[in-house]
This record gives C-alpha cells, structure tokens and sequence, in this order.
C-alpha cells in the first residue's frame, strides 16, 4: 500500500451500513467507515478461536518473526499511515504527533518481539523442582482511544500476538479509520484470522466484547467510567483484565529548579498531542520563590509552538479530536476565569471558527480546587497552582481517586526521588513527564486502573501463568 489513496480504498466499506468521518481540523470529509454490529463482531471472535490453537503452536520464534514483518509492512506504510492518522485524529504529521506515532508501532511491535522471557525455575534444591511457564490465555479483546488510536492498539496487540493469543479489536468510534489502516497494513503479513477488527459503537459491540464468554482477556485504555463498567461486564465470565484508566497527573515543581531550564520539558509533558495524552502533566504544582519565573517561562516556550491544520509541516499542536472534548476544555477554563483565575495565555477560543481548535492556555492563580485542576481537561489548558508547603501539596497531588503518572522536578535527585516515594501514582518522572519505554513497565494506580503493560510484565500479562512441578 504505497500510496493514501490506495490505503483509504482498502478499508472503505462496499455494502453495509457506514458513515461519514470529517477532519477535525477543517470539517472536510476524509471517508467513510463501516458501523458494525454485534452479529459481525460474534464472527470476528469466532474467526480468532479458530485460528488460535495453530497461531500458538507455532514457535516463539515464529511468532516473533511475524512481529517483524509486521514491523516491517507498517514502515513500509508509513506516510500514508501519518497522513490518514492527521487526517481523522488532527494531530500533525510533525513533532510527537502522526509520524512519530506510526513510528512508535514499529519502534512497540519489535521491542514486543525481541523481549525475552525464559522459563523460570523457581524452586530446584536437590528435592524440588519447579518451574514457572506462560501459556496463552486464548482471544485478547483490544478495546483502544482516539488519542493515540495506532499507537496503543499495538501496545495492546503486540503482547497478545507474541504470546500465542488471537486478538479482535474494536477502535474507538471517532477514529475507526486509523484502527482499521493500522490492522490492514499488519494483515498483509500476519496468517488468516489471527488479528480481527471491528468497527461499532461502544455501547453495543464493545459492550457485546466485553460480556463473551470466548473471550479471555480484555485490554482496555479510556475513562474511568468506562473500566467500571467494563469490569461489572467482564465479571460473570472471570475474565483476565488489564485496564489503562483516566489520569490527572501532577507535577510538583521544587524551589531549586532553573525555570529556562525546564520549561520546555514542562510545556511537552503537558501538552503533547494537544494535551489529549491520559499521562500528560495535567495540573503543576509550583513553590511560591520560583512560581512568577516558571510561569514566565513556560509561557515564552508555549507561544511560539504553532497550532494549525495537521498536513501543514510547520504545525506542532492540533485540534481536539472532537467536539464534546472541545466543550469540557472550554467550560473547565470558563470555570477557572469565574473564579478569578489569572489566564496568562490563551482561553480566548474563536467558537465560529472551522475546526475543533482551542488555543494553548495557561492559567495562574488558581485555587487548587477549581474544576480545572480537580477534573481531567484532557486538553490545552494547563493549571499551574501556587504552593509554599511541601507536606501540603504532596497531599493535593494525592488526593484525587486517579494515580497514573506524576512528576517531580527538582536539581537535586535524591531529593525528588524522596519526593516521588510519596506520590500516588503508577510512574513517577523525575524532571520530565509522560515519557514511555518498551521495556518499563506502565500502568495506573488507584482508579486509574490496574496491570500493567510493556517488557516483561506485559507479556506476562497477557498470558496465564502454569507451574509445572516435579
């Protein structure tokens, strides 16, 4: 699939019922995806139980291969793949966006494949042995966001595949497209029935994934709300579970940094991809003797970042991938400014423009219980909340129900890891925010969710663990 056009044709729909998906960046129509059913999605499941027992009799080496071919047709696809990804999700081809996206499937799909996991004995004294295998758990339900529609499909495809599990996705309704290209280019290499797609609405076909009993694991990224009730789903089949819930992560930033010194990390960690990232910095705890010169220099890096249509090379932030997210940033801030917030950049949006565009904002001078600081924006819009006691905001970053990631920031690293010790929080950064590796393990605390994803403990993940003893 060389060229975009030729990728769009290949997940057009030809009968059926579909619907039109527009840019949301210009409102311009980009093509058009099938809306599926329970009845397609129960041949999907059925199509993977078929084809799992001879995908897990192959070897690990085997399946590994298939990894890197994967691999190797998504790099061989990958500008058409960046464009269609800018083009639905809005998010431009350059910087951390489009590009470095499809870039990260293939980056994902090889680490997946060359992580090792031998056999581990865990008991051999002369009397006892004992060893410690992973076996395939069956069909992997893969159930993935439109914030990262490519990129957190192959966090949760690659691991199942490499384990010897079948796998029926079903991307999210606002960026069927993307999910649909990402699982054509893989199927060009992969064996028949191994990896299968469905696009339908939540409510009914994702709901209908999480309740089969042919089922064994579901991976699920998305809010909270949507976890709760995948688990209340899941229950009467005990099925396995990996669950990547909401965040609202905080960064605490000591008396001791250089503000020039970190504000780009700060403006990256909170706003990358627009902000739409379940671990970007979503609210920044700053102390009182530097907080006038951090806020300064943040907002020097954050007005010269270009916000703009996603096929135009020089942009860097996009819009909103929809509207309803949209209208939670706008009102978030509105509610910030009603309460005498200082808005030192943006929060101005033009509502009649094209686009779903909400310009990059800081806000100051906010009380650390303001909407805008206690609810996940998900978007350009970043608090930054003044502190003097240490104690004390150590307690406001913990205190909401969410603990994906947090940060600390400070030039003294014993410090900051002293600090990050008494942080809620899945992963704590130190210095920078948001920032993943194939080999560290990643997941959320709290109700942000629980297991957790990448390296070695990924895999073990998806996979049911069985002693053999004797």
């Amino acid at each position: 699939m060389e060229s975009y056009d030729r990728l769009l044709e290949a997940i057009t729909p030809s009968s059926g019922p579909s619907r039109d998906v527009h840019d949301p960046a210009t409102g311009e129509l980009i093509g058009t995806a099938p809306v599926q059913d329970v009845a397609d999605l129960e041949r999907a499941i059925d199509t993977a139980v078929a084809a799992q027992p001879a995908w897990a009799a192959l070897a690990d080496e085997e399946r590994r291969g298939y990894l890197h071919r994967a691999a190797d047709a998504i790099e061989a696809a990958a500008e058409p793949l960046a464009e269609l990804l800018s083009r639905e999700q809005g998010k431009p081809l350059n910087g951390p966006n489009a590009r470095f996206e499809v870039g990260a499937c293939v980056a994902w799909l090889r680490a997946t494949a060359e992580t090792p996991l031998p056999v581990e004995v865990v008991v051999d004294d002369g009397e006892n042995y004992a060893e410690l295998h992973y076996r395939p758990i069956g069909v992997v339900g893969a159930i993935s966001p439109w914030n990262w529609p490519m990129m957190i499909a192959i966090w949760q495809i690659a691991p199942s595949l490499r384990m010897g599990n079948t796998v029926v996705a079903k991307p999210a309704e606002t960026t069927t497209l993307s999910g649909l290209a990402l699982v054509a280019v893989m199927n060009e290499v992969l064996p028949a029935g191994v990896l299968n797609i469905v696009a339908g609405p939540g409510r009914t076909v994702g709901d209908a994934l999480t309740k089969s009993p042919k089922v064994g694991k579901i991976m699920f990224t998305g809010s909270t709300p949507v976890g709760k009730r995948i688990i209340e789903a899941s229950a009467n089949n005990v099925t396995r579970l990996t669950l990547e819930l909401g965040g609202n992560d905080a960064g605490i930033v000591l008396p001791d940094v250089d503000p020039a010194a970190i504000a780009e990390n700060l403006f990256w960690g909170a706003f990358i991809n627009t902000g739409q990232t379940c671990a970007a910095l979503k609210r920044l705890y700053v102390h009182d003797s530097v907080y006038d010169e951090v806020v300064a220099a943040l907002v020097e890096v954050a007005k010269n970042v270009p916000m703009g249509v996603g096929l135009d090379e020089q942009n860097v932030l996009g819009p909103l991938q929809n509207r309803g997210q949209y209208e939670i940033v706008d009102r978030l801030v509105e509610s910030a400014k009603a309460s005498g917030a200082r808005v030192v950049l943006g929060g101005d949006p033009d509502h009649d423009a094209v686009g779903n565009f909400y310009p990059t904002t800081i806000v100051a001078d906010i009380d650390p219980h303001n909407d805008l600081v206690v609810e996940e924006q998900f978007g350009p819009a970043l608090p930054v909340i003044r502190y003097s006691d240490l104690d004390e905001v150590v307690g406001l970053a913990n205190e909401l129900e969410v603990g994906l990631g947090a940060s600390v920031w400070s030039a003294d690293r014993d410090r900051a890891r002293e600090i990050a010790a008494r942080l809620q929080a899945g992963t704590v950064w130190i210095n920078s925010h948001g920032g993943l590796h194939p080999m560290v393990p990643f997941g959320g605390a709290k109700q942000s969710g629980y297991g957790r994803e990448f390296g070695v403990e990924g895999l073990k993940a998806v996979a049911e663990p069985q002693v053999v003893s004797g």
